[in-house]
């Protein structure tokens, strides 16, 4: 379910690269805004963490039909990373690399004062259901 991702160039500042793991309570997400700047926003919420949103870091691909996830008001939005991990059964890592046009697809929820982005998932792509059985999308 995307358990990590790698950003690097123009969007750590530094051109190095970085790698954001879902369960550090700090985790961000770059996430690309209506005029190409990014903003890194908290990655969903951990569930010791306050606060009024769905404690996870990913959404069903069907959450911004859902009348219970209204009261967020949910916007697409995407992710811009270079790579995602996937951790297998055995909780071996697995990263995936995206081309230059691609990004992972979010959701945007908020809450009173309250934003967070949570990577969309769906079905793994055929090959890898041994990976995981949930997989994030991937917007061009």
């Amino acid at each position: 379910m995307c358990g990590g991702v790698e950003v690097a160039g123009r969007i750590t500042g530094n051109g190095r690269a970085r790698r954001i793991y879902f369960q550090s309570p700090r985790a961000e997400l770059p996430v690309v805004q209506p005029d190409g700047s990014i903003e890194w926003i908290a990655w969903g919420r951990r569930p010791r963490q306050p606060g009024a949103l769905p404690a996870s870091g990913w959404a069903r691909e069907n959450c911004m039909t859902l009348e219970a996830w209204e009261r967020y008001r949910p916007q697409a939005v995407k992710i811009a990373v270079q790579r995602y991990m996937e951790r297998d059964r055995a909780q071996q890592p697995h990263w995936f690399d995206l081309v230059a046009s691609q990004c992972l697809q979010g959701v945007l929820l908020e809450a009173e004062r309250e934003r967070r982005v949570y990577v969309v998932i769906g079905q793994p792509p055929q090959g890898c259901e041994f990976i995981q059985d949930r997989w994030p999308l991937i917007a061009a």
